[in-house]
């Protein structure tokens, strides 16, 4: 298959990009600056440029021709103000959503947040981040055109993986580590069954394949 990554050069896309392209899949990466490019090649992943706020949906939907899924994981990243959770955790997500249904790439998985709430009150960042966060897979929820998998981690190390998971509709706040999230997306490509569901990941004591067809019902 055809996968397209929405922030192509994010830690977790990264690592991702490198699982697909081991599992045989042609991967693309978009990307906002030229030089992350070499390091999507190394990944086995395709750059394409393009800065997502400010893209029109005909732009993004062209880049999409074609492919057979898309992943959203683009975030606006830590210090970055409430301005840019809107521009690009929320309406970047959206527009992309929209692309992929435009352009036929039904395969739709998103990499959401833990607690992500489109009513959540607050006035720090973080709460932006998470009002954005949860508007965005609203608006996934309602596009009829895509076989969409929503995933929403606990909170994201850099430890090494275990390949061990909890993955369920409601795990309860925990840790995981980034290779294990990429395993679990990587997994969930290859898994349309579990389209139409919203699923929260955190480390635990069974192995990503197992729990992913633990979850569609395999």
């Amino acid at each position: 298959m055809r996968i397209v990554i929405a922030g192509g050069h994010g830690q977790i896309a990264l690592r991702l990009e490198r699982l697909l392209s081991v599992r045989g899949h042609e991967v693309a990466g978009i990307i906002r600056k030229p030089e992350q490019g070499d390091d999507l090649r190394i990944a086995g992943a395709e750059p394409v440029l393009m800065d997502l706020e400010s893209a029109s949906v005909e732009q993004v939907a062209a880049v999409l021709q074609g492919a057979d899924g898309a992943v959203f994981a683009a975030g606006a990243g830590p210090g970055s103000g409430t301005e840019r959770k809107e521009t690009v955790d929320r309406r970047a997500a959206m527009l992309v959503a929209e692309a992929a249904e435009r352009a036929g790439a039904r395969r739709f998985l998103v990499v959401s947040s833990m607690g992500a709430d489109s009513g959540h009150a607050g006035d720090e960042v973080f709460d932006a981040y998470l009002r954005a966060k949860g508007a965005a897979d609203e608006y996934v929820r309602g596009r009829t055109g895509l076989d969409w998998t929503i995933l929403r981690p606990g909170m994201l190390t850099n430890d090494a993986g275990t390949g061990l998971v909890r993955l369920e509709a409601e795990t309860g706040r925990g840790p995981v580590p980034r290779d294990d999230v990429a395993a679990v997306l990587a997994e969930l490509v290859d898994t349309p069954a579990t389209a139409g569901l919203t699923l929260e990941l955190i480390g635990g004591s069974v192995p990503v394949a197992v729990a992913v067809r633990a979850i569609a019902g395999n």
